[in-house]
């Protein structure tokens, strides 16, 4: 991975920022459109089919499917607003992007991801109810709360998108050279000429320890949740219960080794293979796996997507 420095010593003069290159060599340009190519589809190919399972079909017109189809939408924005930018570039051998694009890459990017963990937190409290407090789940979770739960969800996540988006273009950049294959915040903060931006910094701790109260209340549920099944009387209700619950852990933990894989490590002062695939590995692993290990696990969506097969 090459790049040449080019400094830039006002913001207002930053039309464009330079995104990093797999490679100069026009085969390897093409292999990494391929790879991405490849992967893109394979996102898409294996989250629709649960978002039209759910839409089209009233054996899942319930509050676990319908956020499961949020969760699906959200996977495929992640990687859209990322991925066909880079395979454009590689194609094009270009590294460009605009100054707004950039930071429209940044605020819908962040928006998506916060509400996934929003999400995923949401799709937590919904189990616990389920199966520690069967009587009043359908109290709790009617449509109208659910339906209210998934605006408040969207709107918290673009509401941080945009306090993150604030807080990293608020900065003077004294280079255009991203060291990364799309606007990584990170990396952005790297080219002030400031040093730390202290809103970045404040948005980004609150940001932390949000998520880790998150995944902290996801944990502990399922705790509780793994408490009550073992005093569940059925063997068949057992595994009933365990297989709505199992997939969602599985998802949750793989989100936080990949994330952690590629973020609890200070950002590379030059290109790196290793960031390079590390951040490959949280964008492209969790958005595809999620309807798999979903899907795997659970016989109503099994059978729903062979039905729509067969049609």
């Amino acid at each position: 991975m090459q790049y040449k420095k080019q400094e830039v010593y006002n913001q207002a003069t930053v039309p464009y920022f330079l995104l990093l290159e797999f490679s100069k060599n026009r085969p390897m340009q093409l292999l990494h459109f391929f790879v991405f190519f490849v992967l893109y589809l394979a996102i898409v190919a294996t989250n629709l089919p649960i978002i039209c399972a759910v839409v089209f079909d009233h054996q899942l017109h319930s509050p676990m499917y319908f956020f499961l189809m949020n969760l699906a939408l959200q996977d495929i924005g992640s990687v859209s607003v990322i991925v066909p930018k880079s395979m454009i570039n590689s194609l094009m051998d270009t590294r460009h992007i605009s100054y707004f694009g950039c930071v429209a890459q940044v605020l819908i990017f962040v928006s998506f991801e916060a509400s996934d963990l929003s999400l995923l937190t949401v799709m937590a409290y919904d189990r616990h109810v389920a199966i520690c407090n069967p009587l009043h789940y359908e109290m709790v979770m009617n449509w109208k709360a659910c339906i209210e739960i998934t605006i408040i969800v969207w709107f918290a996540g673009l509401l941080y998108g945009m306090l993150h988006t604030t807080g990293t273009f608020s900065i003077l950049f004294c280079s255009n050279i991203v060291n990364q294959f799309f606007c990584e915040i990170p990396q952005l903060l790297k080219l002030s000429c400031s040093g730390f931006n202290l809103l970045e910094v404040g948005i980004l701790m609150s940001g932390i320890i949000v998520g880790l109260g998150c995944f902290t209340y996801i944990f502990v549920s399922y705790a509780v949740i793994f408490r009550a099944v073992l005093r569940i009387p059925s063997e068949q209700g057992k595994q009933k219960a365990l297989s709505t619950c199992l997939p969602h852990l599985v998802v949750v933990s793989l989100i936080v080794l990949t994330g952690s894989f590629a973020y609890l490590r200070s950002p590379a002062d030059s290109p790196s293979y290793l960031d390079f695939g590390l951040t490959v590995l949280y964008l492209f692993l969790p958005p595809l796996f999620n309807p798999i290990i979903y899907s795997m696990r659970n016989r109503n969506i099994k059978y729903v997507l062979s039905k729509l097969w067969r049609f």
